[in-house]
């Protein structure tokens, strides 16, 4: 089939090259513009803008696609591209731009869209990091068709994904890739045969884009929740807390105990030796097993307790407690149960 593709990270790269792989004409690639990153802050090219290159495919990175927004030239320009490539669908897939009513109605079988998480639960912007967050054991990808709400379209394929206890955002990220890159796949396989079903009232939650100040780790939070945003906030952007003038990032914790009771109050070591370092929270305690220093490696807690800049970090000793966050600090997922009757692929 003839197909444009809209998309900008990863997840999206890994799509973009299996449609190519089955042999679909990609006639023209959307992606976000070259953002700075890194130490540096050098303009960096999207994985999507990579992987097109390197594929040969037709490319366009307009700032927006609103004919009457603040960049009128780029989306009159996109129009322009999108109506000469006559693509029949158009796969979309984490792309990072509200897609306006002119660009649904440009393809004759309109937008596919690539979803990680099982509709309606996790609609938005950070679907992975929040089903971690939330405690999810299950989620997966859902293909829709796109229509102008915040990933409300009808659905056209789902597919299950087991949240396992140990998986932090990056390995479900690319488990979650690689299953969009199937679904998407099989779907065009058999477009004409495809039903689409409407996304129940029920279950619906949303998953607002992660902010870098809900990183910062509150023990007076219980152990449980400040174990699953460690794992929700690998590797962006790190969890973190303040101990000896420094912010340190914790990549691996574990609960210690996950129950209320320990007469310490919440943010108090109780333990730092070669075994690692245990700290109080606000229900149980939670050893951090692997941390970074601003500028250094990842070690283990142990390591790091060894050096000199953990020097003076012994039982007793209390971590710095942040200020509350203002509202809304706390994780946007509603308290939904999950959907139960989710059809498998």
């Amino acid at each position: 089939m003839r197909l444009s593709f809209a998309g900008t990270p990863e997840f999206a790269a890994v799509a973009l090259d299996a449609l190519h792989a089955a042999g679909h004409e990609v006639v023209l690639v959307l992606t976000q513009p070259d953002r700075p990153a890194g130490r540096g802050m050098q303009l960096q090219p999207s994985a999507v803008k990579q992987r097109a290159l390197t594929l040969g495919l037709p490319l366009a990175q307009p700032r927006g696609l609103r004919l009457d927004g603040r960049w009128p030239q780029d989306a009159q320009a996109a129009q322009t591209a999108l109506q000469a490539a006559r693509a029949e669908i158009m796969v979309v897939a984490a792309y990072g731009l509200i897609l306006p009513r002119w660009v649904l109605e440009i393809p004759a079988r309109g937008c596919l869209n690539i979803h990680a998480s099982l509709l309606p639960r996790w609609r938005g912007a950070a679907p992975i990091h929040r089903a971690i967050e939330a405690g999810d054991a299950l989620t997966g990808v859902t293909l829709m068709q796109m229509d102008e709400g915040l990933d409300t379209g009808d659905m056209l394929l789902r597919a299950e994904a087991a949240v396992l206890p140990d998986d932090n955002t990056a390995r479900l990220h690319d488990r979650l890739a690689a299953l969009g890159a199937h679904l998407v796949v099989q779907a065009l396989a058999q477009v004409d045969t495809l039903v689409r079903e409407p996304q129940p009232p029920q279950g619906v939650s949303y998953a607002r884009k992660v902010e870098k100040a809900e990183a910062v780790i509150d023990w007076r939070e219980s152990a449980t929740v400040i174990e699953r945003r460690v794992r929700a906030f690998d590797p962006f952007p790190g969890a973190h807390f303040g101990c000896a003038g420094e912010q340190v990032k914790l990549w691996r914790a574990a609960v210690w105990s996950p129950q209320a009771g320990v007469a310490a109050a919440p943010g108090t070591v109780l333990e730092a030796s070669a075994q690692g370092l245990v700290v109080a929270c606000g229900a149980g305690t939670l050893a951090c097993l692997e941390v970074q220093r601003p500028g250094g490696r990842r070690q283990t807690a142990a390591e790091w307790l060894r050096s000199s800049a953990a020097a003076g970090l012994r039982s007793g000793t209390v971590l710095v407690l942040p200020q509350p966050l203002a509202a809304p600090a706390a994780p946007s997922f509603k308290a939904e149960p999950l959907p139960t009757d989710n059809p498998r692929v």
